[in-house]
């Protein structure tokens, strides 16, 4: 399966994708804040599905990091998240799947399939 960076300032969110990820059979790294993700990023080149959520603490939301994964590493497959209504969907990067929150396992693991 897929290695897959968790970008999430909500610990016990991020815990939660984290398991949801990892019972659907994929490897996981975790980020606090897209700087976080960022520097992950630059240092693997094994990563094949970011998740981001939108708002989040740092120099950048959800929606600028997929914009600027999709420039630097274009084969990474990307799924923003939010529990507001995202109204900037238009400006995902091409390819991207938006995911509302709550999510459960079965939207989670659809949406790592959609990015696929």
């Amino acid at each position: 399966m897929a290695l897959v960076l968790i970008v999430e300032d909500e610990f016990l969110i991020r815990m939660g994708a984290v398991d949801i990820a990892r019972r659907a059979g994929h490897e996981t790294l975790e980020a606090a804040n897209a700087d976080e993700a960022i520097r992950i990023l630059e240092s693997r080149n094994d990563i094949e599905i970011v998740l981001s959520d939108v708002q989040m603490p740092g120099t950048m939301d959800g929606v600028r990091l997929l914009q600027v994964i999709r420039d630097r590493w274009p084969p990474i497959r990307l799924i923003l998240t939010s529990g507001k209504v995202l109204t900037e969907v238009a400006n995902l990067p091409k390819g991207s799947v938006f995911l509302p929150k709550p999510y459960n396992y079965e939207e989670l693991s659809e949406a790592f399939a959609k990015a696929a």
